[in-house]
């Protein structure tokens, strides 16, 4: 969830009309100490706060359709309750008149965290754990003939062994659910965990599933894969070539005749230029580490944040003329750093994308990104002298190639500069404005075998890492077509 600063808090309640951190409800009770945690723009927003000496989580629902979506939340916490299945306590539902805005007030569950996060901080164990509880909590939706339609981690709340689920406005009653209706809801929760994870125990957890259902039989594990993938596939494409081109909770939106500029909700103390010529103000010889006809590369301090700033340039005027109604590659890095960060894979934190508009059509266009403190991977193996550290990075590289071949993701540009090894050995991915997610699996393949092959050529000059990472990826890959496509599978490199 991206961070809310104190100014932006601020912000947000202004545009409810709440001028302070206090605000008085119409039953006579106060929602004191205001922090808005998510902000959905025109629909809802969910604050911690302090009401009758308590902390307590109040959802503000305003807009068109503000009474309809609170009664519609409150329904969804019912649903759950009458099914006798964990959620937060609602304590008061209320409404702010002269605002226009409905109040559902809801218990706080101290010492929990959203699964998102216990997830990301856990073993690969405790991953495989949290999995099979979270599959028994939707089995138990399922069982109550109940959909969460917006079924993603962060909508259930972990306290030790107890698993909450919240936000009643996705949960909908259907009575008796068709198995395809289940099975194809199980599959969304599915999609959110890693891929490896479940490469390895997706029939563990449909076994899981099918126990708590008392199936006689799980479901088919191919018919299962196929819609967590359709499933994954358009929850991102969603979020990376649409969501973040709009305002949305994780991107602010600033509009101009001739500027477009996208910012991260996560940086909101980086203010950037809303002019162009400011914007080529930061390419001074000391600062750009690159300088192509095509794109130019600086790096700048920008609010004592460090910022990579990639500006793709119009070569001449029929460069111009090509490249006036496509995306452009700045957009194509913006959304490709929000993909990867949604399915959990390292790169550089995305800061902003502007692009330079002139009638309508595209012209110059920025992509700005936190720099990542840390060597690239030619850089890494030359300067570590640490074997165990060596052999991580050269494990969790190739892990990385295999996520992105289960993902149907190509990067295009498999240089090892274009790959930064942090100080665990895991690998982060930069230069993103050939990145494609493959819709269609042959496409997709053939695609990363040319990754393979690029990355590969990288250690021709080195034997023993050449040998290293062949090694490695025959251990790592289920299926070796891909290796044998590249020719690297019986292809080791002599040492002299």
């Amino acid at each position: 969830m991206p961070e809310i600063t104190k100014n932006n808090n601020a912000a947000l309640l202004t545009n409810l009309g709440i001028e302070t951190s206090d605000v008085g409800l119409d039953d006579g009770s106060v929602l004191a100490s205001l922090r808005v945690v998510r902000y959905v723009p025109g629909r809802r927003c969910v604050c911690h706060a302090i009401w009758h000496g308590r902390g307590v989580y109040a959802k503000l629902f305003f807009g068109h359709n503000a009474e309809r979506n609170a009664l519609r939340d409150v329904a969804g916490v019912n649903h759950l309750q009458n099914a006798t299945i964990l959620t937060p306590e609602i304590l008061k539902q209320s409404e702010i008149k002269r605002l226009g805005i409905y109040v559902v007030i809801f218990e706080e569950i101290v010492s929990s965290e959203n699964a998102e996060a216990v997830w990301v901080h856990s073993s690969e164990s405790a991953r495989l754990t949290l999995a099979k509880q979270l599959t028994q909590i939707v089995s138990a939706h399922h069982e109550a003939g109940l959909l969460q339609t917006d079924l993603h981690l962060k909508n259930f709340l972990v306290k030790k062994e107890k698993i909450y689920s919240i936000d009643g406005d996705g949960v909908r009653e259907f009575g008796m659910l068709a198995n395809k209706q289940a099975l194809d809801n199980l599959s969304r929760l599915l999609s959110k965990f890693d891929v490896l994870m479940l490469e390895k125990h997706l029939s563990e957890l449909l076994a899981c599933y099918a126990e708590a259902r008392q199936w006689a039989t799980p479901p088919k594990v191919e018919a299962v894969k196929a819609n967590i993938d359709a499933a994954r596939y358009k929850a991102t494409v969603s979020y990376a070539d649409k969501k973040v081109f709009r305002q949305c909770t994780d991107v602010n939106i600033y509009k101009k005749k001739n500027i477009f500029i996208a910012t991260s909700s996560t940086h909101p103390t980086v203010d950037l230029p809303q002019v162009d010529a400011q914007f080529d103000g930061y390419f001074t010889p000391e600062n750009i580490i690159k300088n192509g006809n095509t794109c130019t590369v600086a790096l700048v301090t920008i609010n004592g944040v460090r910022i990579a700033i990639k500006r793709y340039n119009i070569k001449n005027f029929w460069h111009g003329i090509s490249r006036a109604l496509r995306q452009t590659r700045a957009a194509v890095s913006w959304a490709n750093a929000h993909r990867l960060k949604l399915l959990a894979l390292e790169t550089a934190h995305p800061i902003g994308l502007i692009e330079i508009r002139r009638f309508g059509l595209k012209g110059k266009a920025y992509f700005l990104a936190e720099t990542i403190d840390a060597p690239d991977m030619v850089t890494f193996f030359k300067q570590s002298s640490d074997k165990v550290l060596r052999a991580r990075a050269v494990k969790e590289l190739v892990q990385l190639f295999y996520r992105l071949h289960l993902l149907n993701i190509s990067h295009g540009d498999m240089k090892a500069t274009n790959i930064k090894v942090l100080a665990d050995g895991s690998p982060a991915l930069i230069d993103l404005d050939s990145m494609r997610q493959h819709r269609i699996d042959f496409l997709a393949q053939r695609a990363h075998v040319r990754d393979i092959k690029r990355f590969m050529q990288n250690w021709k000059d080195e034997p023993s890492l050449y040998n290293a990472f062949v090694k490695v990826f025959k251990v790592v890959y289920v299926d070796h077509a891909p290796l044998q496509a590249a020719h690297i599978l019986n292809n080791h490199i002599e040492l002299t």
